[in-house]
């Protein structure tokens, strides 16, 4: 069984910048026996056909644009015995104003055929008028080439005439190898589901008419942009108008996506790192490929407590940049988190509260080690007003909590060390009746004090 594919290819023959002359854009669609097959609750060929005609529709009143539909496997069934090899067919030729045409056409194709991807691309390039033109390909199909002849051969004859040839391919639970056999032709997208196939739709046409593309690299240490996995937004310059929202990705061969983005704006980027970065008053240039540089070199703080024997306990660290008190992040002991190189203060939140340091380096993950805490229960007879107090190593002390009024038990969890509770009785009006009681902290252990 062959693998689902649904590829959308773009071939590139001239680089007249829009504005400057016309586009034209030849759709191809496949209509073979294999688009029968269900995908998203409906063929392959149902939701092919809707998702085109979508989109021609939204094509609709654009000037200096040209149309034209190429299908192919729709005249002859396939059989056991017999393919045709040379079943594809220009339906609608170009024209500015064959829109409703080419929908009525798609409306009634059939699936039903073979594959010939390679005969229709290379008949697709006499269906241009000329080349004087911005003239793209978009082919929709499911499957691989299965006549005798090769797309790559063929991709290669339009590269030596001068033909740029861009595919992008979408598909359902593919072989990432399988996908390798279009490199030949150049890169790609993928996708598993028919919502994503409109959305990539929409994007190379998108592409096919802006011919304007974006890179956002996001740098590591020594400027390579290795870094990723982060939302990113992007702001109309000077505003609050949020024009896109993207999670930073990076293809299987290394690179960062390519978005596509309109360049009638300037633009604020806000990298979401921790903490984050932002570049201002980004410009995109039409008709070409553009490169953002940001610098977001990252790497690990990891919180752990080794020696805790309560799993379910959580101790909960504050993370801020060092001399900036503003809270970054509350990370806890089960968790390994990203954050910007650099130095940082961390404030494990703990009874009494620990304040460590620690730096930040480039993919490396810094571990911050917690120590236990044991845990004080009380027992009071009557109410009493009460305090609890660190007794530091030169006898001074740090105040640590205030028992509640009228709680006559209860616990708290402390760290490891020596203790004392000073009280009164709530019903003595005299400070005489003050006292106070030692204990210590041992991490996993219990001090009961009753009074």
């Amino acid at each position: 069984m062959r693998i689902v594919l649904a590829i959308i290819s773009i071939f590139i023959f001239s680089q007249v910048a829009i504005g400057q002359g016309l586009t034209r854009i030849l759709f191809i669609l496949d209509a073979s026996n294999s688009m029968n097959a269900e995908w998203g609750g409906k063929t392959r060929i149902q939701l092919a056909k809707e998702q085109l005609n979508k989109s021609i529709e939204g094509l609709r009143g654009i000037p200096n644009l040209e149309i034209a539909l190429r299908v192919y496997g729709h005249q002859s069934p396939i059989t056991a015995t017999y393919q045709d090899c040379n079943d594809t067919k220009l339906e609608v030729p170009f024209s500015s104003n064959n829109i409703d045409k080419i929908k009525n056409r798609v409306q009634t194709i059939e699936a039903k055929g073979t594959t010939p991807i390679a005969r229709s691309l290379e008949a697709a390039a006499g269906d241009f008028p000329d080349t004087l033109a911005r003239n793209f390909i978009i082919l929709i199909t499911d499957g691989l080439e299965a006549c005798d002849n090769d797309p790559c051969v063929i991709a290669k004859k339009l590269k030596d005439k001068g033909v740029k040839v861009t595919p992008f391919v979408i598909g359902l639970g593919m072989d990432l190898s399988y996908l390798e056999k279009f490199k030949c032709i150049g890169s790609y997208f993928e996708a598993e589901s028919s919502e994503v196939f409109n959305t990539t739709l929409k994007t190379v046409i998108n592409k096919t008419l802006l011919n304007t593309t974006v890179q956002i690299n996001l740098n590591d240490i020594i400027k390579k942009p290795t870094e990723t996995d982060v939302t990113m937004f992007l702001y109309e310059a000077g505003t609050s108008n949020l024009k896109y929202t993207f999670v930073h990705t990076i293809n299987r061969y290394g690179n960062p996506d390519t978005l596509v983005i309109s360049p009638d704006f300037k633009y604020d980027l806000v990298v979401n790192t921790i903490p984050k970065v932002e570049k201002k008053d980004i410009s995109i240039q039409k008709h070409t490929h553009n490169i953002i540089p940001v610098d977001c070199p990252q790497g690990f703080i990891q919180i752990q407590c080794t020696n805790c024997m309560d799993k379910s306990q959580e101790i909960l660290v504050r993370v801020m940049q060092e001399n900036n008190s503003k809270t970054l992040n509350v990370q806890n002991q089960k968790s390994k988190v990203k954050y910007l190189t650099g130095n940082y203060e961390l404030e494990i939140l703990t009874l009494p509260r620990t304040f460590v340091k620690t730096k930040v380096e480039q993919g490396k993950v810094n571990m911050i080690e917690i120590v236990a805490p044991g845990t004080i229960e009380y027992d009071f007879s009557v109410d009493y007003v009460a305090q609890i107090f660190l007794v530091k190593k030169d006898n001074m002390t740090d105040w640590i909590c205030n028992i509640a009024d009228f709680s006559k038990q209860g616990q708290w969890k402390l760290q490891p060390g020596n203790y004392k509770i000073v009280y009164r009785p709530k019903n003595q009006k005299s400070s005489t009746y003050t006292q106070e009681k030692s204990f210590k902290i041992d991490s996993n252990k219990t001090t009961y004090i009753k009074i």
